[in-house]
């Protein structure tokens, strides 16, 4: 019998996600991104804790945008100086940065406090397939955003991942 208390290491274990972003819509691509990097989908969640785990997106030139928006939307930054407000529209930004759309659309999702930066830095968005060594990292893949179907609340996200690897392998 174990003698800890409270919520193990194994608990606060981080598990690299994977995203293939074709074909899906952006804002709601960015909310269950940001759930993720919350830690919302485990069962130890604290908002004052940083829990969450790392999401690597792929395919960020195929993400879509839904009515008018591709047309409307302009991304703005300030240089803080006068004159100095540089707007971007979104067909520019998908053709020049496609991952700076997806960061952004998460980043808006996400709590605007002290913890956001640091659930940001473990977002990594890929402009096409390849995500280099970081694919090594990947236990949980999902495609059209919503929970896997092996998903169960009651064991932590961690637990099943690596009780799911340990049983593949021979």
């Amino acid at each position: 019998m174990s003698q800890a208390i409270g919520n193990t290491a194994l608990a606060y274990a981080r598990v690299w996600h994977h995203v293939d972003a074709s074909d899906r819509i952006l804002g709601k691509l960015a909310e269950r991104i940001a759930l993720v990097l919350m830690g919302k989908h485990k069962p130890i969640y604290d908002p004052s804790i940083d829990c969450g785990d790392y999401v690597i997106v792929t395919n960020a030139r195929k993400v879509l945008v839904t009515g008018r928006k591709s047309e409307t939307i302009i991304y703005r930054k300030h240089t803080t100086y006068a004159g100095g407000m540089k707007e971007v529209p979104y067909q520019d930004m998908m053709r020049k940065h496609p991952d700076e759309i997806i960061r952004r659309a998460v980043s808006g999702m996400l709590p605007k406090n002290k913890l956001r930066e640091r659930r940001l830095e473990r977002l990594r968005v890929f402009p096409s397939y390849q995500m280099g060594i970081v694919g090594g990292n990947v236990l949980r893949s999902w495609e059209d955003g919503s929970l896997p179907s092996d998903w169960d609340p009651s064991v932590p996200t961690t637990t099943m991942s690596l009780l799911k690897t340990l049983n593949e392998k021979p």
